[in-house]
């Protein structure tokens, strides 16, 4: 079972890439299905026929109410649908601010910015480190982070990771009060200064 905080790492890829997957299928269901009522390899008087059944023509003409009526409520639904699913899209992505003291006249909250950049300077404090990108995200009860690792020339990789692992982290963790602190990390190769085309 993902947590909040497990989610906030992927985003909301896994929800548009499930949308995306199913009207893919769906729409490679209904071309083969097509193809292979078109090429008659159902029966060529299947082949013949037109897309809309007469009957089904029919019956629309009867009943012109019902068909005008359902083709106005799936398209509202359609509508409505399609806007959540826009405005959802265009939602901000939480940045949860961690209430360290609740205590009345004691209230110490930390920012989402200062996480940030306070792991971001731990970061780019170890040795091999040229620069981090630090976001906080989730929520403030289960708060998660995305790193971004670039490394100077000739870096030590293994070495870079285990610091991080080991010390950024775990420090992290420590300083934030919380027992785990989901973390998707990136790292890439800065390219050598010397070797870019002028």
């Amino acid at each position: 079972m993902k947590t909040v905080a497990s989610k906030a790492l992927a985003r909301s890829y896994g929800a548009e890439r499930t949308l995306t997957s199913l009207v893919g299928v769906l729409a490679l269901a209904a071309g083969v299905l097509a193809l292979v009522v078109g090429q008659g390899w159902l029966g060529t008087f299947r082949a013949l026929r037109p897309v809309l059944d007469p009957m089904a023509v029919d019956w629309l003409g009867r009943e012109p109410v019902i068909a005008k009526t359902a083709a106005i409520v799936a398209g509202v639904l359609l509508l409505i649908f399609g806007l959540w699913w826009f405005f959802r899209s265009l939602r901000p992505e939480g940045r949860p601010d961690l209430e360290l003291d609740r205590a009345p006249g004691q209230e110490l909250t930390v920012t989402a910015a200062a996480i940030s950049a306070a792991i971001r300077a731990d970061a780019e404090a170890v040795d091999g480190v040229s620069r981090a990108r630090v976001r906080a995200v989730g929520d403030p009860s289960s708060p998660a982070l995305r790193m971004e690792i670039s490394l100077r020339e000739g870096a030590d990789l293994k070495t870079v990771w285990r610091v991080i692992d080991t010390q950024v982290l775990t420090r992290a963790r420590e300083s934030l009060g919380v027992g785990t602190l989901p973390t998707a990390v990136r790292i890439d190769l800065d390219a050598d200064p010397q070797s870019r085309v002028r």
